[in-house]
């Protein structure tokens, strides 16, 4: 007897992006001005918010897609504290790091049900025709 199976989403699978996202969130995540953290998602997201929860002095957050384009590229962008972003990003992992001290940041994503596989190397910047501002 044979067996019916639905294929599973890709990347352009529009549907995965018009219903609501799966919750993910993770709080208090400590990031080091010496070092990159990366923030890794179980499938392709719908979108990100990432805030700066740093209190006290001030203490920028970079935020960026590529380890090498927050660290070295100045391709990333910055939260001062109490500050936060939203975007509708398809990405399987983003990149944090403190940019003069240490911070504190929350991650909130919506995820689709597209599997990481369909997204390669997380828009690494190492396809220059799509990703040149990356990293």
């Amino acid at each position: 007897m044979s067996e019916f199976k639905f294929a599973k989403p890709g990347l352009n699978a529009v549907g995965q992006y018009q219903l609501s996202g799966i919750p993910y969130a993770t709080a208090s995540v400590l990031v080091s001005n010496a070092a990159v953290t990366e923030i890794e998602f179980p499938t392709v997201t719908k979108f990100v918010t990432v805030v700066n929860e740093h209190s006290g002095s001030s203490s920028k957050l970079r935020v960026g897609f590529s380890s090498l384009g927050v660290s070295h590229n100045d391709h990333f962008f910055i939260l001062d504290n109490g500050e936060s972003y939203t975007g509708e990003f398809r990405v399987s992992s983003i990149f944090l790091a403190g940019d003069e001290a240490p911070s504190t940041a929350s991650v909130i994503a919506g995820l689709t049900m597209i599997e990481l596989e369909n997204l390669p190397n997380n828009w690494s910047g190492s396809d220059s025709i799509y990703n040149g501002g990356i990293g």
